[in-house]
């Protein structure tokens, strides 16, 4: 199939946007991939140290065979309900490297939080950066240099980007990503929905919001909807890192531990084929465009408009909301899975997931297929199933029709002509903002501003029932700068309940929302942030603003003379010494000062 003109256009633009620095790291990739291997290039007391905790067996191996030697980095642990299944991955993966003469190591472990925990609260102000702390602690881990190849063991929002940037750096290995998959369903998202806006409302209390909650989150595996940490496993499924449609099977299933196995030959895979396939060959311009047009087709999570930035970059290559809006333009919403409809990832797998959306954006014409991928097949394995099968342990099978029209349709027929995201300019600055959840009479909105400058005093105002009339609510000071952007789910459902009774309301912030914001538009990731000098902090209490997402347009309807006079409030000190302590927020002071803006991916090594 021919490329769509407009997708073949935007990757041109990235490339020769990125030619030099893409150069210079394709170079210094090279350089690391022409050495000896690390055990032979190392002094003696290195190896000794590198390969004294393995079994005897295994230091003959990789010592004295020069086996290969896979690096496991694992983000197990069991705080995070996606992430606990690792606890036994590490043995399956050695086990199976043994089988076809190799060994494997956990070269690091990696720091994972669970946003669900700490939604709403200080320790939200640590999420974001702790993709920077995971890239660190994977290159801390694949730094020895003894490795051949890897297996990045992660699923959640901020730890597939940070394992993923943290890869790049050792972009001469080949690399493996490894899922876990969902938990199977429980309470429905929009039944949680409901119960979270009585909440809101004082109509149940903390008992039954409980109980709900429980019954939706209640077992091993990642939460059902379709946020970042799902976003996160299409996106690797789009990009040929993982193993053919792996990124939705439950981990209570024997496929799981089978598709796990198969990562392991995957791996070694490349190695005996001598492809000089490496992740950081692999993730080029075409890989990177394949990305953003799987979240664009999927309706998924808007933290990736940050996150693949920065993955981009770690790989030369830049893009910006540009790129994502012109794309956006012309990609299909071929999924309707929560919040931008009412099925979960588990009836999203079932009517043909993951494979089904790659299959139509290649025939499309809406994805590249000349891509390298950890499969000598290429892109278009991605577009079938595993089904578990005796003699391979995996096998897979064609996906056919959907098997749902209400979650998954082809591409003459999507949900929508475009992909729902939009980017908005005007003088309040540069922010976007997903449609694809939104009512379309919600798509314009104009009403008087009430800045707030804490999600807390948001909270407040509704609950003594200030905002009950048509408002756009201004949240500032939540930039990566000003306390390391959290995101603001928690604002979701009070938003929801006040469009609810009728009114005209719209959120504006230089913060995050959750990658399950839904119905309420929401102008997020707003740069330059207020404690940068952006425009919001120019705001006041009362000025018109206008939200415009078919015109991309965000607004104060200020007098332009006005608008110019006003000097730009400041963050007081007590706010600033509050955003800097507590639950080690200390810590991340250097990652506050350093931090980029939102569309240069919010990196902090830069």
């Amino acid at each position: 199939m021919k490329l769509h003109p407009v997708l073949e256009a935007v990757t041109q633009r990235i490339r020769e946007r990125s030619a030099p620095s893409r150069s210079a790291y394709l170079a210094r990739i090279e350089e690391a991939a022409a050495r000896e291997r690390g055990a032979d290039r190392m002094g003696c007391a290195n190896v000794a140290h590198a390969f004294a905790g393995i079994p005897p067996s295994d230091k003959f191996r990789v010592v004295a065979e020069r086996a290969p030697n896979i690096a496991i980095v694992n983000s197990y642990n069991d705080m995070l309900s996606a992430h606990a299944p690792y606890a036994s991955f590490p043995q399956v993966i050695k086990d199976e490297a043994r089988k076809h003469g190799a060994t494997a190591q956990v070269a690091a472990g990696v720091p994972a939080m669970c946003d669900g925990v700490t939604q709403g609260t200080a320790g939200m102000e640590l999420s974001l950066f702790s993709r920077d702390v995971i890239a660190m602690a994977t290159a801390v881990g694949l730094s020895h240099d003894v490795f051949d190849a890897a297996l990045m063991l992660g699923i959640c929002d901020k730890i597939v980007p940070g394992l993923l940037i943290g890869a790049l750096q050792f972009g001469h290995i080949p690399t493996v990503f490894v899922p876990g998959g969902p938990m199977p369903s429980g309470l429905s998202n929009s039944d949680k929905a409901r119960v979270r806006e009585q909440a809101a409302q004082g109509l149940v209390g903390r008992k039954e919001l409980l109980e709900a909650e429980e019954k939706a989150y209640h077992t091993q595996g990642t939460c059902t909807f379709y946020g970042t940490a799902n976003s996160n496993q299409m996106l690797m499924e789009a990009m040929g890192l993982h193993v053919p449609g792996s990124a939705f099977v439950q981990p209570q299933l024997s496929l799981r531990e089978d598709l796990t196995r198969e990562a392991v030959r995957t791996a070694l895979g490349i190695l005996k084929a001598r492809r000089f396939t490496p992740i950081g060959r692999m993730v080029d311009e075409r890989c990177i465009v394949n990305a953003m047009a799987a979240l664009l087709a999927t309706g998924g999570s808007t933290n990736h408009l940050i996150h693949w930035v920065a993955v981009a970059r770690a790989a030369g290559i830049s893009i910006d909301w540009n790129d994502f809006d012109e794309l956006s333009s012309v990609v299909p919403l071929l999924a309707r899975v929560y919040p931008n409809g009412s099925a979960d990832v588990n009836q999203f797998q079932a009517a043909g997931g993951p494979g089904f959306v790659i299959r139509e954006l290649l025939d499309a014409g809406l994805m590249h297929e000349d891509v390298l991928t950890v499969r000598e097949g290429g892109i278009r394995e991605y577009t079938r199933e595993p089904v578990a099968d005796a003699e391979r342990g995996v096998a897979w099978k064609d996906i056919g029709p959907s098997r749902d029209a209400g979650v998954v349709r082809p591409a003459q027929q999507p949900f929508s002509p475009t992909g729902g995201l939009k980017l908005l300019t005007g003088n309040l600055g540069r922010s976007v903002i997903k449609v694809s959840a939104v009512p379309d009479d919600r798509h314009v909105i104009e009403a008087p501003a009430r800045v707030f400058d804490s999600q807390d005093a948001l909270q407040a105002a509704f609950k003594a029932g200030e905002l009950d009339r048509d408002v756009v609510c201004v949240v500032r000071w939540q930039g990566p700068r000003a306390n390391g952007m959290p995101e603001l789910h928690k604002l979701t459902p009070p938003l929801a309940v006040l469009q609810g009774k009728g009114f005209r309301v719209a959120l504006v912030t230089d913060g995050r929302m959750s990658g399950a914001s839904g119905k309420v538009p929401a102008a997020i990731h707003v740069t330059p942030e207020a404690a940068a000098g952006g425009p919001l902090a120019l705001l006041r209490d009362g000025d018109l603003v206008r939200l415009d997402a078919p015109a991309g347009k965000l607004e104060a309807l200020v007098d332009a003379a006005e608008w110019a006079r006003r000097q730009p409030a400041q963050i007081t000190g007590e706010q600033a010494a509050a955003n800097g302590h507590g639950v080690g927020r200390e810590l991340f002071a250097g990652f506050r000062r350093n931090a980029m803006m939102a569309e240069e991916g919010a990196c902090t090594w830069l």
